[in-house]
């Protein structure tokens, strides 16, 4: 299982340094009306997407049987994500560089609606955002056939996606836990944080594009021979 879990760094660190999911959690987490309540909304709704996709991924890459141990072409599927995903990383980082839109950001409209959001919207928002970002969603199949390739019993395959479910949306969780324990100074400092996410925004995605486009480019190319 630990062997499976460091395996599966790479897609938990690259998906949960996104900035912009920071962002909305922080806008959430600090708004006036029920922010702990919307920002925990929000990491559920993305939760729930992820949990569906690894339900449905997950059958796609055994032939339905529940068991990775049964799939073939598993190493096949893994290099042809982590070959993807390097394009779409460093394509990313091109855009960025290029300061073109991100493909991946939301509609305006979404973010505008931060502020008077709901809790049940907050969490339509966080399933709506794990949707429609393609670099979130070849994670997230990378990471399955990672597992399937390791070939665990049923039971271990799902304990190992729920630790990178869990993992990947760590720098989430951690701002929820820093409000609710200190929330006399949790505003002020959250929220600095978040303006010097979105201070460089750009940076940050360029250089983690870069870094991991390149390194999954690379594993992608060397996992055909």
């Amino acid at each position: 299982m630990d062997q499976i879990v460091v395996s599966l760094l790479p897609f938990i660190i690259g998906s949960a340094l996104v900035p912009l999911q920071i962002i909305i959690l922080i806008l959430l987490l600090t708004g006036e009306k029920q922010g702990p309540l919307k920002a925990t909304a929000f990491v559920l709704g993305m939760t729930m997407t992820r949990l569906i996709q690894g339900l449905l991924f997950g059958l796609a890459l055994t032939g339905g049987s529940g068991d990775p141990a049964d799939a073939g072409g598993i190493t096949w599927v893994k290099s042809t994500a982590l070959l993807l995903l390097g394009i779409l990383l460093l394509s990313t980082a091109y855009r960025k560089w290029a300061k073109e839109p991100d493909p991946d950001a939301p509609p305006p409209k979404w973010m505008t609606m931060l502020d008077g959001i709901t809790p049940v919207r907050a969490f339509l928002f966080g399933a709506g955002f794990i949707l429609i970002a393609v670099k979130l969603w070849v994670f997230t199949l990378g990471a399955i056939s990672v597992i399937g390739e390791a070939q665990p019993g049923q039971r271990e395959a799902i304990v190992a996606f729920l630790w990178y479910v869990l993992l990947a949306q760590s720098l989430l969780i951690l701002p929820i836990l820093i409000r609710l324990l200190v929330p006399s100074q949790a505003g002020r400092l959250l929220k600095a944080f978040g303006d010097w996410l979105e201070r460089y925004n750009r940076q940050i995605v360029i250089i983690v594009s870069l870094i991991f486009g390149l390194y999954f480019l690379y594993k992608g190319v060397t996992g055909f021979f």
